[in-house]
Formats: structure tokens, sequence, C-alpha cells
């Protein structure tokens, strides 16, 4: 999906699976908590439903529609997390399972600490003086 669409727009829209069915309308966007950028939709799935979280990656945003490339019967057994809270790492490992998704690469603590500098011997050998 393309990353510079504001999440905010999608809420509201309907979602489509792979094949053209309404699976529902998004209710929610969540956005990765390193990078920012939307990451998973939150589709209510039927008047009495429930909301079934669906990867914004492999969707695509199609006139008024997100576009999922799943079944809709494998979104509507999505893992249920609730909709209007954090999703645990835990939980997005699940979404990943269930949608058979490769795990992102665990972002890199960063450059290794510098290493200190070289140990100096203070003083040095007293020269022998007549």
């Amino acid at each position: 999906m393309q990353s510079d669409i504001d999440p905010r727009s999608l809420i509201g829209r309907k979602a489509f699976d792979r094949d053209g069915r309404k699976i529902g309308t998004v209710d929610e966007v969540y956005l990765d908590d390193a990078t920012g950028v939307p990451e998973w939709a939150a589709v209510r799935t039927g008047l009495f439903g429930r909301d079934a979280f669906v990867p914004l990656e492999p969707s695509d945003l199609v006139g008024d529609g997100l576009h999922v490339p799943y079944e809709r019967a494998l979104v509507k057994d999505a893992p249920d997390f609730g909709v209007g809270r954090h999703l645990s790492p835990e939980q997005e490992v699940q979404l990943y399972r269930h949608y058979g998704i490769a795990l992102p690469p665990a972002p890199s603590p960063g450059p290794p600490p510098a290493a200190p500098p070289p140990e100096r011997e203070v003083g040095g050998s007293a020269g022998a003086g007549g």
C-alpha cells in the first residue's frame, strides 16, 4: 500500500477480499511504533460482528475501497484483540503467522558502543642517572 496515505482517510472505507467480496468497514488504523507507518487496519466484519485485523502492506487502496489479498474467511478468523488498544509485539507475531507473512526484521539496537580507549601506563621507566 502507498505509505503516503493519511491513515485517517482509511477509516470508514469498505474492505474487500481478494475475490472482491466485501469483508466489512475499516474501523481503526494501527501505526508501527518505530516508524509511524500504517501497518494494520481493524475491519468491522458485520453489523454485530467483531473487528478483524488485516495487514496493510500487501493491501491496495483501489477507488474508495481497501482490497486485501486474502480470502474473507481467513480475515474473519484472524485473532481478535479488540480495538482501541495498543497491539503488543506478541499480538503482532500472532497476526503475521495467521496471514503467513514473514516477520519483519527486528530493529537493530543501533551502532555498537565505542570501544574504550586503550589503557596507557602512567609514568614510564625511570632512566638511570649517574
